[in-house]
């Protein structure tokens, strides 16, 4: 079964200014102020411009089909997975994707040829 069309998709280079605005654009297009879906795009954009850096092309997806919502966020590069792990008391970063785990159902990352996309689902509601 194919996935559904998104419901939102946006094509943007990632840059620190783009994930307020992402947000603000999703909730006012798409209906979707629901706070995971945007803490999860904001932590997902983040990894982007953090661990690939500032101007890299993505596109943002956002799905709502079954009673779940999937946020996605594809970029460039294939052999940059993300990793989860423990962050500890001191440390000032690593904590996104302990965040998406914690409030995501499910999260995961498909790998395509000359891209990947690490995606997240929520409960609507």
């Amino acid at each position: 079964m194919r996935d559904p069309a998104p419901d939102f998709e946006l094509s943007l280079l990632a840059v620190p200014k783009a994930v307020p605005e992402i947000r603000h654009a999703l909730s006012r297009q798409a209906n979707y102020p629901h706070p995971d879906v945007q803490l999860c795009l904001s932590e997902l954009l983040s990894n982007v411009i953090r661990h690939l850096g500032e101007g890299t092309p993505v596109t943002v997806r956002v799905t709502g089909a079954r009673g779940r919502i999937r946020v996605a966020v594809t970029d460039p590069d294939p052999c940059a997975w993300p990793l989860l792990r423990p962050a500890g008391g001191d440390d000032e970063t690593g904590r996104g994707l302990a965040l998406l785990d914690a409030v995501s159902l499910r999260w995961g990352v498909e790998q395509g040829p000359d891209s990947k996309t690490v995606w997240c689902e929520l409960g609507e509601g």
